[in-house]
């Protein structure tokens, strides 16, 4: 039998795991965790130069350079300017990520029909080290009062599309100390099925949300419908309900 190649010092009955190398500066950090704290910075920052990112990193110059050059030539960040800031490869990469490998295509055409007979904008969220953050909007129509709220894909949880996240999770997800008020609102939530946002995040929008259950019934993400206060939330509370079973069917394969 032919035998497979191995690396040098890996033998037929053990297998030989290394650490990771130090970072160049003594750090103990390997180059993966350095790369990813100089991306971390550059998302926090939106746009910085060398000596910045490096001081937020306790890098040296020469090192954050090096591995900023690098990231540039794999798309991962840009040189804009005298600095740096998020490239398109990470967009797009990010773009593909979802919960559940189902979540987005079975949400996809339920969403389209809401948004045609709310005329209303749609949203596709989860929940993240304590921020909603949104995978995906469907719009049938927007306005100015939509529009800064659309290009921000992070919201606090305590959106309509969070609190319902949050209130069905089990175990309790780590936000930190709720409000005094949480257990009440969050048993009013599960008894309804719905959660509700009424102008307390931007003026002039509301919102009202639905869980989507994965397999087994695990909450997944959340659906809402984001319109401005001259509709009525309890009159959308069903359709947004009725779509959340319709994708939740889809997820678990019904």
């Amino acid at each position: 039998m032919r035998q497979l190649d191995r690396p040098s010092g890996i033998g037929s009955g053990s297998v030989a795991v290394q650490s990771p190398s130090p970072s160049p500066d003594g750090s103990g950090r390997s180059v993966l965790e350095g790369a990813f704290e100089l991306l971390a910075a550059v998302e926090r920052a939106g746009e910085a130069g060398l000596t910045k990112l490096a001081s937020k990193c306790g890098l040296p110059k020469t090192t954050a350079y090096r591995l900023l050059e690098q990231l540039v030539e794999l798309g991962a960040v840009e040189r804009s300017g005298g600095g740096y800031r998020m490239g398109p490869r990470l967009f797009r990469l990010g773009q593909g990520w979802q919960p559940h490998p189902g979540l987005r295509s079975a949400a996809r055409e339920p969403a389209r029909r809401l948004a045609r007979a709310t005329g209303a904008v749609v949203g596709l969220s989860v929940l993240r080290e304590g921020q909603t953050l949104v995978l995906d909007w469907t719009a049938c129509e927007t306005d100015e009062v939509f529009g800064p709220l659309l290009n921000d894909m992070a919201w606090p949880w305590f959106t309509a599309a969070g609190k319902v996240l949050v209130a069905g999770a089990s175990p309790r997800l780590p936000l930190g100390p709720l409000p005094a008020s949480w257990n009440r609102e969050a048993a009013a939530i599960r008894d309804r099925g719905v959660a509700f946002d009424r102008e307390e995040l931007v003026a002039g929008v509301c919102c009202v949300a639905a869980l989507l259950h994965g397999p087994g019934g695990v909450p997944l993400a959340s659906l809402c419908v984001v319109t401005d206060p001259a509709h009525s939330l309890d009159r959308l509370a069903g359709v947004v309900q009725q779509t959340a079973r319709t994708i939740s069917a889809t997820l678990r394969g019904r």
